[in-house]
């Protein structure tokens, strides 16, 4: 796995804060089938590790939730990027041993599994292919399919070894549902300075910097001129973006003033994931938490 795409000065996510309507059926999902170990935990929310010492999700439940519909924006997937192939098969034949559903997916620059937990919040597990087998068209544009994953090789590589997520693994990209792919394109692009390096016609695109294949996805499948979503739905809280310095979060916050975005300090911010150093609202009514914690 290459971390630099991962590290400052590249602008990746570190923390996806979501809304559940059970907490303890959430975390005997997110422990047991997923492989996550809990960093703390109070009697309404948890926050999730693979280290023991930094969290990539937490839990908030929320009383009488309503379920997610569709409509509204909000998460399509988050996606943890593990560090190897044999971490991969290790998880695909935990998963076999448990009969878990999944869907799954090549997708030229990486291989990929697809779950939905008790909310139905989706959720991606991959592996980057080695970034010199990547096809960029005209320099910034990257080649990206969605194909039958052949799981042979990927079995192949497992040691048998399962004893959760391996601890290097990370929050490798967020995937978004939007209600105006051009405001989005717009917010991400122009204000938080992203570049577009792939589009599914007029209802997808990615975006990432440093020449990722995408840190994040913005679509409109299920979302299309959608409400955002109720403070009482399942779903997508924040997501938390790091920065790379203080003088660079100064001109993100200057970026956000001039478009007309709101500059605030969000009291519900995880309190793992990278201290919250502001936070904003997206043209969808998405929560982004920014932090310049982080290497």
């Amino acid at each position: 796995m290459a971390i630099h795409f991962h590290k400052k000065p590249n602008l990746y996510a570190s923390h996806v804060q979501l809304k559940v309507s059970n907490l303890a059926r959430s975390l005997e999902y997110y422990t047991t089938i997923i492989g996550f170990k809990i960093l703390e935990q109070t009697s309404n929310t948890a926050y999730l590790s693979t280290d023991g010492k930094t969290s990539l999700l937490s839990l908030v439940e929320v009383q009488n939730a309503k379920p997610l519909q569709t409509g509204f924006a909000g998460l399509y997937h988050f996606a943890l990027l593990l560090p190897s192939r044999k971490d991969l098969g290790n998880i695909v034949q935990h998963f076999i041993n448990l009969n878990v559903r999944l869907g799954a997916a090549d997708h030229d620059v990486s291989e990929a599994l697809y779950l939905n937990d008790p909310d139905g919040n989706g959720i991606e597990i991959y592996i980057d292919r080695d970034e010199s087998e990547w096809t960029w068209f005209e320099g910034d544009q990257v080649h990206m399919v969605t194909e039958q994953l052949n799981f042979q090789p990927i079995l192949a590589a497992a040691d048998g070894k399962w004893a959760g997520l391996p601890e290097d693994t990370v929050m490798g990209h967020v995937h978004l549902s939007v209600a105006n792919l051009d405001k989005s394109e717009q917010f991400y692009t122009n204000v938080l300075n992203y570049n577009v390096v792939t589009r599914y016609g007029a209802q997808a695109l990615f975006v990432s910097t440093g020449k990722y294949h995408h840190h994040f996805g913005l679509n409109t499948w299920n979302s299309a001129n959608g409400h955002a979503p109720t403070d009482d739905m399942v779903g997508l809280n924040s997501f938390t973006i790091v920065l790379k310095n203080a003088d660079y979060a100064e001109a993100v916050k200057q970026n956000l003033h001039e478009n007309g975005y709101a500059i605030e300090n969000y009291v519900g911010a995880p309190i793992h994931g990278g201290t919250q150093a502001f936070s904003t609202v997206d043209p969808n009514g998405l929560r982004i938490i920014f932090t310049i914690d982080g290497e």
